[in-house]
C-alpha cells in the first residue's frame, strides 16, 4: 500500500492554517497530526503551504490544445495527454472538461461544427486505459443559440461522466455580448466579416433564438436531469434572468456578468464562480464585472482558470490576501467547487477524503508549486 508523508508544512485546513503532518494511505487521507516534527521517511516540506488539489469546474484549455494555431487540427490523444499534464504542473487535480454542444453549421462565414460527442469519448478511453494524471468530468456547455442542440444533447447518457451542464445563451444583444461594439470587435476579428456579413450574422443569430431558443433551453434542463449532472447557469446579466435560472434548479452561476446579477444569485441560493484571469488581471476582458468588485462585496464563492490554468493557485491566494484569511481564499477554488459539483469525496484536508494534495511555496510576489499528489501518488 502506498503511503505519503508530508511533514513540516503548513497545512490549509478548511478554517485555519497550522503547521503540521498529513498522512496519505491508499489514496485516502488517513490522518493529520499538528506540529513540525518530521517522521522518518516523510518528505519535509519546509514550512511551504500545503493544500486540498484545485478543482476546476470551466475551462477552455482543452480547445487550445486541440487547435493550436487557427485551422490546425491537432492530433486528440496527444492534445489531451498535454492538457492533463499542464493542469497537473498547476496545481489541479479534478478538472471538468468543458465541451460545447450546440453547433451552427448553414451560416458559411461564422460556422461552428459539432465535436463534443468524439472528444468526450477519446477523454474517456484515455482515463480508462490509465493515461491520464488528474481526476477528470464532462463539462457540456450547451449553446442555446444553435441549430443542434438537441440532437447533440441526446448522443450522451449517465454513463459519460458528465458532471456539469451549463445554459449558454450567445444570442447577440444580451448577457456577455450585450455590448455590440464588443460583439463587433470579436466576430469580425474571429472571421474577417464586413460590416454588411456582421449585420447578416447578427439578424442570423437572433432569428435562430427566437426560432429554437425557448425549446433549446427546456431540452438541456430535461438532459441534465437524465445524466444526473448539476446544471450551471452562464453570463446572467439581470436579476430577471437570475430568477430563470433558480426556476430551473442552477446550483452555481458561470460569470455572471453585473454586480445586480451576483446579488440576485446569493439572494436565490446560487453560487457565484468568476473567471481568475478577470480577477488577476484586474477586470473583465468583455466589459463586464469585475471579479474583485464581487469579492469586495462578499459575492465571491468560487473562482474558475476559464482560459489560463496557471491562474487557478494564483487567484485562490490571492482571494486569502485580499479577504486576510487564506483558508477563505483556498476554499473557492477547492472545497467550494467541490460542493456546487456535488464531489463529496475531496476538495479539503481531512481525514477519509482524497489523498489530492498540493505543495506551494510563496516568495515575494510569486506562487511556485512544487508538488502534486492524485490519491497519494506524486504527478
Amino acid at each position: 500500500m502506498t503511503e505519503t508523508i508530508l511533514a513540516n508544512a503548513q497545512l490549509v485546513l478548511d478554517q485555519e492554517v497550522l503547521r503540521g503532518t498529513i498522512r496519505i494511505e491508499g489514496g485516502v487521507i488517513t490522518a493529520i497530526d499538528q506540529g513540525g516534527a518530521v517522521p522518518a521517511g516523510a518528505i519535509d516540506c519546509e514550512g511551504d503551504l500545503v493544500m486540498p488539489g484545485l478543482i476546476e469546474l470551466h475551462t477552455d484549455n482543452l480547445e487550445r490544445h486541440i487547435e493550436p494555431r487557427p485551422k490546425v487540427n491537432w492530433p486528440h490523444a496527444s492534445a489531451i495527454i498535454a492538457h492533463d499534464a499542464e493542469l497537473a504542473s498547476v496545481g489541479i487535480t479534478t478538472v471538468f472538461d468543458a465541451l460545447r454542444v450546440g453547433s451552427v453549421v448553414s451560416n458559411k462565414k461564422v460556422n461552428y461544427g459539432e465535436y463534443a460527442r468524439l472528444l468526450a469519448d477519446e477523454i474517456l478511453d484515455l482515463r480508462a486505459k490509465g493515461a491520464l494524471r488528474i481526476s477528470h468530468f464532462l463539462h457540456l456547455r450547451a449553446e442555446v443559440c444553435s441549430e443542434t442542440l438537441t440532437k447533440e444533447l441526446a448522443k450522451f447518457g449517465p454513463q459519460d461522466r458528465i458532471g456539469i451542464v451549463s445554459l449558454m445563451d450567445h444570442t447577440p444583444g444580451q448577457r456577455q455580448f450585450r455590448d455590440m461594439t464588443q460583439l463587433r470587435a470579436y466576430v469580425c476579428g474571429k472571421h474577417g466579416l464586413s460590416e454588411e456579413e456582421f449585420a447578416a450574422h447578427v439578424d442570423n443569430q437572433k432569428a435562430l433564438s427566437a426560432r429554437l431558443g425557448a425549446e433549446h433551453e427546456a431540452a438541456a434542463v430535461a438532459q441534465a436531469a437524465r445524466f444526473g449532472a448539476v446544471l450551471a447557469s452562464h453570463d446572467d446579466t439581470t436579476a430577471e434572468q437570475v430568477a430563470v435560472s433558480a426556476r430551473h434548479g442552477a446550483h452555481f452561476a458561470e460569470f455572471p456578468t453585473t454586480i445586480e446579477a451576483a446579488r440576485a444569485c446569493h439572494q436565490a441560493g446560487i453560487k457565484v464562480m468568476m473567471g481568475a484571469p478577470n480577477l488577476i488581471r484586474g477586470g473583465s476582458h468583455s466589459g463586464n464585472v469585475a471579479a474583485s468588485v464581487l469579492a469586495e462585496a462578499d459575492l465571491l464563492d468560487i473562482v474558475s482558470s476559464d482560459y489560463v490554468p496557471s491562474a487557478l493557485l494564483s487567484a485562490g491566494l490571492l482571494l486569502g490576501d485580499l479577504w486576510g484569511d487564506i483558508a477563505r481564499g483556498v476554499r473557492t477554488v477547492t472545497a467550494a467547487p467541490a460542493e456546487a459539483a456535488g464531489l463529496r469525496d475531496r476538495g479539503a484536508l481531512r481525514v477519509g477524503l482524497r489523498g489530492d494534495v498540493i505543495r506551494v511555496q510563496r516568495l515575494a510576489g510569486i506562487t511556485r508549486l512544487r508538488g502534486t499528489w492524485v490519491q497519494g501518488a506524486r504527478v
